[in-house]
């Protein structure tokens, strides 16, 4: 009899290839050789449908719907909450892991150009499917893969053994690489990052490539692909969205916007601005604008809400969850500009202003055109068309703003205002 999981694996892979997302026969003949089913856990995770209140409710083995997603081109969620459920019920609050989208998997591995011979290292081994490609690929022996959690990294060794692969294998902090296996021809990491790793480049080999999905935190997470040069600097460009997951040292303080924002806080002012954020509220997610908003105002958030009429009026929220942040209530055609308020170290308007500003003197690219430079000592250049054609030159970190608005009248704040519904 024939193992049906065999179909359904050249099933797959045959979906992928007339999509034109697999594109290489190599990667093709792995795809359909690696059983991605035995990478699952008996408990996945899906959406509460029946509660509909967005938490994650488990999905055994037994349901149709793992049997389905395994081969379905869909990230399967596979651990929740850092491993223990938080809700009482036994339902998750938020994903922690999972078995990332084929097609996403194929375009990571067909983006990191590899060949047999090279060494990889992979950040965040997860389930350990991603990891047998590799191996099957390249050989056991020319693949490390690094994983924070034990527990995780302990069933992905065990996968790995039932599918025959016996790769280096390494639980610890995937921001720090694997020194001890280094130097490495590519860096393959399969979690999300804003500040991409010094080790990451540092353990790469000059002409060495580093593939991540790159957070910013405002904008889509994209896919960049980088390659390394001599002293310690990488240069490259975003090649598609790549939604992942963060490393756990970066990720995205969890909470409401209303968790990060006290409109009646002492200390906070009240002014007008001239600055419109309404284009940025506005922006293309996925395009140039906001990838440089994103990456020149880190961590920026953005909540906005319209009036129920049809004045066009509009509250904006911006805030980066740190302690900073700015209310415009927006009027269309206010030539006096618009009823503010702000609180905290940074001028988040007066940063997206700057970052719109910049964007547009440099020819409002879009994203395709924009590059970014990093080094390991935590710099970042933003670059159109080449790394000698900089945006602007910002560090990683976060800058506190301590300039005024242009055109502001900062007073002291009275009242807290209200969003509209």
């Amino acid at each position: 009899m024939i193992d049906p999981h065999i179909e359904r694996r050249a099933a797959m892979a045959a979906h992928l290839a007339d999509r034109g997302v697999l594109t290489d026969p190599a990667w093709r003949q792995v795809v359909e050789k690696v059983p991605r089913h035995v990478f699952l856990p008996d408990t996945v995770w899906g959406l509460d449908v029946d509660a509909g209140d967005g938490k994650l409710a488990p999905v055994p083995r037994s349901h149709t719907n793992w049997s389905r997603w395994a081969y379905d081109d869909v990230s399967v969620i596979t651990q929740v909450d850092d491993g223990t459920p938080v809700l009482p019920d036994g339902r998750g609050e938020r994903a922690t892991s999972s078995a990332s989208q084929p097609s996403l998997v194929v375009a990571m591995l067909q983006a990191l150009d590899v060949t047999v011979g090279m060494d990889v290292l992979e950040i965040g081994t997860a389930t350990g499917y991603n990891c047998a490609l590799l191996c099957e690929h390249l050989g056991p022996e020319h693949v490390t893969s690094i994983e924070i959690d034990q527990s995780l990294a302990r069933q992905a060794r065990a996968n790995l053994a039932a599918a025959g692969y016996g790769p280096q294998l390494v639980v610890g902090d995937g921001t720090q690489g694997a020194p001890g296996r280094a130097p490495f021809d590519r860096v393959l990491a399969t979690v999300a990052a804003r500040d991409i790793p010094g080790a990451w480049i540092s353990q790469t080999r000059p002409g060495g490539v580093i593939v991540t999905p790159w957070a910013t935190g405002f904008a889509t997470t994209n896919l960049l692909r980088l390659i390394v040069e001599e002293g310690d600097v990488a240069h490259g460009r975003v090649v598609g969205d790549a939604p992942f997951m963060w490393l756990r040292d970066q990720r995205v303080p969890a909470g409401d916007w209303r968790d990060f924002i006290d409109e009646q806080a002492a200390g906070s002012v009240e002014y007008r601005t001239t600055i419109n954020p309404m284009p940025v509220c506005d922006a293309d997610p996925s395009g140039g604008l906001a990838l440089t908003v994103g990456a020149l105002v880190p961590h920026l958030n953005t909540v906005r809400y319209h009036a129920a009429d049809d004045s066009g009026e509009a509250t904006i929220y911006l805030f980066d969850r740190r302690g900073s942040w700015a209310l415009v209530e927006y009027v269309p055609g206010d030539e006096d500009g618009f009823e503010a308020h702000r609180f905290g170290p940074r001028d988040l308007c007066a940063e997206i202003d700057r970052a719109h500003r910049l964007w547009e003197a440099a020819g409002a690219p879009e994203r395709s055109c924009l590059g970014v430079t990093v080094t390991t000592t935590g710099a970042r250049r933003l670059w159109v068309d080449s790394p000698s054609n900089p945006v602007l030159k910002a560090s990683g970190g976060a800058r506190t703003g301590g300039a005024r608005l242009h055109g502001v009248r900062e007073v002291d704040r009275r009242a807290p205002s209200s969003a509209s519904d």
